[in-house]
């Protein structure tokens, strides 16, 4: 199969062949590669070659798009979702408007496990076409690489059952998928006073059967008080370790809880929220390679104050943006949407904001040499725009959608 791309207003985030880019940092995040009136040849689902429409060959193609007026880009690479869950929890966003903190929602047995009680009755094959409809939303919305955490099961059958329903998703789909296994998300209430005993059904159970099955690519800890204290997540990730599971972190969404130090000294691919950040988690952060994820739909959603972007970006650090779609904190996957808190209250730039979902998203999920920038010899995982202006009206134009059609 031949597609053919042509008269590309802007074909954004280009890379050239002898590039070997794994992600962009600090005031290289200004800066995305474009060329003006430009083509592209796919085949066979790889970026074949492109150029600008004064050179295009003539050549055979099974499809050909006429692109005037818009764009086309990278899809986009959302490396943090809970998008596997069994229903809404809109009872808690209505108990937020009446003055209730997330905390105090999670004492009263609401939060993870108000998830965890609906997905363990839910059917497996339910929760998959929950899953799929989602899915096929937000690709809609330019997602082409997706990462999915388990972790509303907090129980052997209940993780199990997520983790297969995400293994579906992939072999169904035309999406790339990674998968994180979750459960340290929470302590189920039948564990409350013996936190030790759940550590251990994780490590002694769970972590086997997952890694036996091939179910996960990553191992992920909520690292945060209340949740799992530094003790508890570094015991959590040496054992995934041990299963080849790399690590994942939630962590410094309410306090400085040390997550990103534990993430960077257990080698993490990224960590994750970071609402709380100053200068320890920063000058840890440039001592490794582990990608700080950012997640403004949360900070939004809940009403929190927002990452600091700006003073990440400003230390020399990359910065990735990510959905965090779940029922909870977060109940939208929409990127584009993400672009915009990024450039209103993170203030970040358009360039900023899209490196950051494309290039730096893809590294978040160890994907960064397959998608992220259109490059000869990687995925054509593209989006094609709306007829809009300028790179800057994705974010600009907020609450429509500004993707024509994902092409994967």
């Amino acid at each position: 199969m031949r597609l053919l791309i042509t008269n590309i207003k802007q074909l954004c985030q280009t890379e050239s062949a002898g590039s070997n880019l794994e992600k962009v940092s600090g005031a290289g995040m200004a800066d995305l590669p474009c060329m003006d009136n430009a083509w592209l040849i796919a085949e066979n689902g790889i970026i074949h070659s492109y150029g600008e429409m004064k050179e295009l060959p003539n050549t055979h193609a099974d499809e050909t798009i006429d692109a005037s007026g818009r764009l086309v880009l990278p899809a986009w690479c959302d490396s943090h979702t809970h998008l596997v869950f069994a229903g809404p929890r809109d009872g808690e966003f209505v108990d937020r408007i009446k003055g209730l903190s997330y905390e105090e929602i999670a004492r009263r047995g609401g939060g993870i496990l108000n998830s965890a009680r609906k997905l363990n009755v839910m059917d497996e094959g339910e929760l998959y076409e929950q899953s799929l409809e989602r899915l096929h939303n937000v690709c809609a919305q330019g997602t082409g690489a997706i990462e999915i955490k388990s972790g509303y099961g907090l129980c052997l059958e209940g993780e199990l059952k997520m983790l297969r329903v995400i293994r579906k998703l992939k072999e169904n789909t035309k999406v790339t998928i990674k998968s994180s296994f979750l459960a340290a998300h929470a302590y189920p209430i039948e564990y409350k006073e013996n936190k030790e005993a759940y550590i251990r059904l994780i490590i002694d159970e769970m972590l086997p059967r997952v890694a036996g099955e091939g179910l996960a690519d990553y191992m992920d800890v909520f690292c945060e008080k209340g949740f799992f204290g530094i003790p508890e997540t570094e015991m959590l990730l040496e054992a995934g370790w041990k299963y080849g599971l790399k690590p994942k972190i939630h962590a410094n969404q309410l306090h400085h809880s040390g997550g990103v130090q534990v993430g960077v000294k257990h080698n993490a691919i990224s960590v994750d929220h970071l609402e709380c950040v100053g200068d320890e988690e920063i000058a840890s952060l440039k001592t490794g390679n582990t990608m700080p994820v950012l997640l403004p739909g949360a900070a939004f959603f809940l009403g929190m104050h927002y990452q600091p972007a700006r003073k990440i970006i400003d230390a020399g650090l990359p910065v990735c943006l990510a959905t965090d779609y779940n029922p909870g904190s977060c109940p939208s996957g929409n990127v584009p949407l993400m672009l915009t808190l990024a450039c209103t209250q993170l203030k970040m730039t358009p360039e900023e904001a899209v490196n950051s979902v494309t290039i730096n998203g893809a590294a978040a999920m160890e994907l960064q040499h397959e998608m992220g920038t259109i490059k000869v010899g990687k995925k054509a995982n593209l989006i094609l725009t709306q007829k809009i202006p300028s790179l800057a009206y994705i974010p600009y134009d907020y609450g429509n959608c500004p993707i024509e059609r994902l092409i994967n």
